[in-house]
């Protein structure tokens, strides 16, 4: 599998979302007053991306914006409202969709292990029990598939211990080694340092990057962390309440961020270096949009300060301000 995936070329887009939306329709209950038309919470709406074989593409935003539902809909777990997913030149949202093979080849780490690790397994039989259903091969050949995935992730001597005997590393360890023992070719990653310490956190992130380099992995890594994303990533998204409103190079972002909510969000992250604090070049006033009944126009226009009535009656394009940076705003030369 390996050499197969080593032939491909690097960069070639391996996964595409076009105009992907996800609406939760709101349940009533019994009150005869309720009006009769469905409401339903947008939590994605209208969300484009490309996605490069062999590179790292981090999705940022606060909470509730969208990040977790994104890669829930790209894996079919909670398919889309509408829109289309094309992974590797093939469509997930039309037709029937093979998802022994799909699987085969993508795989997802969750946000936290203990919800998503069966306490009752232990180590081996949670990462074999992947290996069992979606690769070809006997027990032997599992077996050693299970142990070198382990070996991989520095687990070698905790295959036959249960997860209520593991540290949060060390499940997510777990976890990591589950997702890259079929070898796919993209994996997801869901908040993978949210729950650790600084410490444990710098150990997955060298081993993201390890594997990333051994196998030509492809991550699509959720996370609220803008450090963890300028560290891994080659690629960024950020999101504000189901919309992307930037994306384009990690470096030029972070150094250079045109939307107004983007430069918010990085001039909020923490620097431990009391000479170097970040002072907020944009203030943010009110609250996150109701996810029911969003704002009209730019769904940041309530808090931007920037706003015109322009914002609030159409909603702006996504258009490149410079090689390869996008960015959906009305008056982004404004934040030069």
């Amino acid at each position: 599998m390996v050499s197969e995936v080593g032939e491909k070329t690097q960069g070639e887009i391996i996964l595409e979302t076009k105009g992907l939306s996800k609406l939760y329709p709101i349940r009533r209950g019994f009150n005869p007053f309720a009006r009769n038309q469905p409401r339903y919470v947008q939590a994605l709406n209208d969300v484009s991306m490309k996605i490069p074989r062999g590179k790292t593409v981090a999705v940022v935003g606060e909470s509730g914006c969208g990040k977790t539902t994104l890669a829930r809909a790209i894996t079919l777990l909670s398919p889309p409202t509408s829109g289309e997913i094309i992974f590797d030149g093939q469509s997930l949202t039309t037709g029937k969709v093979n998802t022994k093979f799909l699987y085969r080849r993508m795989q997802m780490v969750f946000q936290d292990p203990d919800s998503s690790l069966d306490p009752r397994f232990k180590v081996r039989d949670l990462v074999s029990e992947p290996c069992r259903r979606l690769l070809e091969g006997g027990k032997e050949e599992i077996h050693d598939t299970v142990m070198k995935s382990l070996k991989i992730v520095g687990l070698s001597g905790y295959a036959d211990r249960l997860p209520g005997h593991l540290s949060g590393g060390q499940k997510q360890r777990v976890a990591i080694a589950r997702a890259i023992a079929i070898r796919p070719e993209i994996i997801l990653l869901d908040e993978p340092t949210s729950a650790l310490d600084a410490s444990v956190q710098a150990q997955i992130l060298n081993l993201l990057i390890e594997l990333q380099e051994d196998y030509n992995l492809t991550y699509l890594i959720i996370t609220h962390n803008i450090s963890v994303a300028e560290y891994l990533s080659d690629l960024l998204i950020v999101m504000y309440a189901g919309n992307v409103v930037e994306y384009g190079p990690t470096d030029s972002i972070i150094s250079k961020p045109r939307h107004p909510y983007t430069i918010a969000l990085i001039s909020s992250a923490p620097i431990p270096n009391p000479w170097k604090r970040n002072l907020l070049n944009i203030e943010i006033k009110g609250e996150v949009p109701s996810a029911i009944h969003p704002p009209s126009g730019c769904k940041f226009h309530p808090r931007c300060p920037y706003a015109e009535k322009k914002c609030g009656e159409q909603s702006p394009a996504m258009v490149e301000i410079a090689p390869g940076q996008f960015v959906s705003c009305h008056f982004a030369e404004k934040t030069l």
